[in-house]
């Protein structure tokens, strides 16, 4: 029997922890719903999913739709799109069936590239193998999700560039509607004799496709999160601090001027697979703490402290304790507040 492969490959950076990694695994699941109930997609769809942050996995291997059961998505660090696609590109050498003279292949796979933000790593390389080997033997859809993916990259893998507001839990549920029907109308066209890649017409409120003739100006920067990796010093659990970028009105020299600022979003666990899907070897971004407003308590075991900042340069939780133990190094100490900027470690996002 031909499949009609469907790869994922999705953006699990820093910067997608909490409401947007959580709108995805029940957008996934939710397609995987419908298409269970759809005779041509249970006829020839089969569905992978590689996930990258710094480094790049094979979360869940093609397989049909029947067996296929949503997973949970880990968080790394870094956005290293190269290293994503250098891996999609090996499971789809790995896996696709070749048409011979002795029996007709699968059908173009289709890839659907979710990303948040800037890549960390040199693509280059990566996306000029793509160009010479695989742009003209599959299909791709690359959906920024928010306005700070690097457009212009994406560009050069696909002509099918949307952006996705994703601002509310109804656009994410619309969004994960169409992607559903655009596999659903492809896996149709092949059984039809059709191309096998129809994407239907999105609600344009929602998702947009880009014109790389109106293209916004390349970012230098992806500033619209920052994230910090801290520790509970009771468990030895990690989590991640994330803040989102805002701007607030200052004065400076009796002018009224926006300054940037970041602004809590939460603390969230994760575990240590997180540092599974790390890049060792990126740099990390300073941020001043007189840039942070408001700071969270442990999400592992609620001290309220959950950013106090060891003399190692790593951040962990304290609380009542008389004497703190740092997590990552061992000192310890007692703690007080501070006063004036301390410079801290984010993650790259």
């Amino acid at each position: 029997m031909r499949r009609l492969p469907i790869y994922f490959l999705i953006d699990i950076s820093e910067s997608m922890i909490g409401e947007p990694i959580q709108m995805v695994e029940e957008g996934l699941a939710m397609i995987i719903k419908a298409l269970k109930e759809d005779p041509y997609a249970l006829e020839t769809v089969h569905i992978s999913i590689v996930v990258f942050a710094g480094q790049a996995r094979t979360l869940v291997p093609l397989q049909e739709i029947i067996t296929f059961y949503p997973p949970r998505f880990p968080i790394g660090g870094g956005t290293s799109l190269g290293n994503g696609l250098g891996h999609l590109m090996f499971e789809l050498r790995k896996n696709i069936i070749q048409t011979t003279t002795e029996q007709k292949g699968d059908w173009k796979p289709i890839v659907f590239l979710f990303t948040d933000g800037v890549p960390t790593d040199d693509t280059k390389a990566a996306i000029a193998e793509w160009k010479k080997n695989w742009a003209s033997k599959s299909s791709m859809v690359a959906v920024s999700f928010g306005e700070e993916a690097d457009l212009e990259v994406l560009q050069q893998l696909t002509e099918n560039v949307f952006m996705f507001k994703n601002t509310s839990v109804n656009q994410y549920k619309s969004f994960f509607k169409w992607v559903t029907a655009s596999i659903k109308s492809s896996s149709m066209s092949v059984e039809t004799g059709g191309t096998g890649f129809e994407l239907t017409k999105p609600d344009e409120s929602v998702i947009s496709k880009i014109d790389p003739r109106e293209m916004p100006p390349k970012p230098r920067f992806d500033h619209n999160f920052t994230v910090f990796t801290g520790k509970c010093q009771h468990s030895q659990k990690p989590y991640l601090i994330k803040y989102r970028r805002t701007t607030q009105p200052t004065m400076v020299g009796g002018m009224q001027m926006n300054s940037l600022v970041y602004r809590l979003v939460g603390a969230y666990l994760v575990d240590s697979s997180y540092f599974d899907y790390c890049d060792e070897t990126g740099g990390a971004n300073k941020v001043g703490t007189d840039e942070l407003q408001g700071a969270p308590t442990c999400p592992s075991c609620g001290n309220q402290y959950g950013l106090s900042i060891c003399q190692c340069g790593k951040i962990h939780c304290c609380g009542n304790e008389e004497v703190s133990t740092c997590p990552w190094c061992g000192n310890k100490g007692r703690y007080g507040f501070g006063e004036g900027r301390i410079d801290i470690n984010s993650a790259q996002g």
